[in-house]
């Protein structure tokens, strides 16, 4: 299944490069508008980057069921005999993978277009790694409640945004305390353990979501 996500995403690679496309130009709108001789751009960087992380996963939400659930293959999902969660966890890191990962691999360059300090990239990049499958899996539970709704962008915007800011505090927040000089292991430890409960329990409540809303 993930081969076959991947082959259907190499096809649409124009679709595909769009959440990288829309981080990029989000980072180059601030450094654009930010005084870069005040020092406001360092200290606002985490918090760009990791805000521009989130929107271009959010922008690629809607479509991570949707498809799926307009050419039938949802339906084979229900009737498959492997585990549903299973399957959704699949679906859920090509999410990761294609909307995230591209930022992860690319973020010292967003970091130096902000003029964020080069020891401080190391955290940007664990932070980073921890956090934004997260915003994955609990974007997959929302994207599975609104899958009956029919242009639900914006029911799905107003209602994964407040779940995602506990993520973007810890996140961000780690890189706040870094630049500080204060101790960030809180923050990457709560993500963590976010983390390591939102994999357990993510993929089961979006199978769970995903059988209530397609009946």
């Amino acid at each position: 299944m993930l081969l076959r996500d991947l082959r259907l995403i190499w096809r649409k690679r124009g679709d595909a490069l769009q959440p990288v496309l829309f981080a990029l130009l989000v980072v180059v709108l601030f450094a654009l508008g930010i005084d870069t001789h005040s020092g406001a751009m360092a200290q606002a960087a985490p918090a760009v980057i990791w805000l521009a992380a989130l929107l271009s996963g959010l922008l690629a939400l809607d479509a991570l069921f949707r498809g799926d659930a307009e050419d039938g293959s949802l339906e084979q999902w229900l009737l498959s005999p492997q585990p549903l969660a299973m399957l959704v966890a699949v679906r859920v890191f090509t999410h990761w993978m294609t909307t995230a990962l591209p930022i992860i691999v690319v973020s010292p360059l967003l970091g130096e277009l902000l003029h964020l300090p080069h020891a401080q990239l190391p955290m940007l990049v664990g932070s980073l790694l921890l956090g934004t499958p997260l915003l994955s899996l609990i974007g997959a539970v929302v994207a599975a409640l609104t899958i009956g709704i029919r242009r639900a962008g914006a029911l799905l915007a107003l209602l994964a945004l407040p779940l995602y800011v506990p993520v973007l505090v810890f996140g961000a927040g780690s890189m706040v305390a870094a630049a500080q000089g204060l101790d960030a292991s809180g923050a990457l430890l709560i993500l963590a353990a976010m983390l390591a409960v939102s994999l357990v329990v993510a993929p089961v409540v979006t199978a769970i979501a995903l059988r209530i809303g397609w009946r």
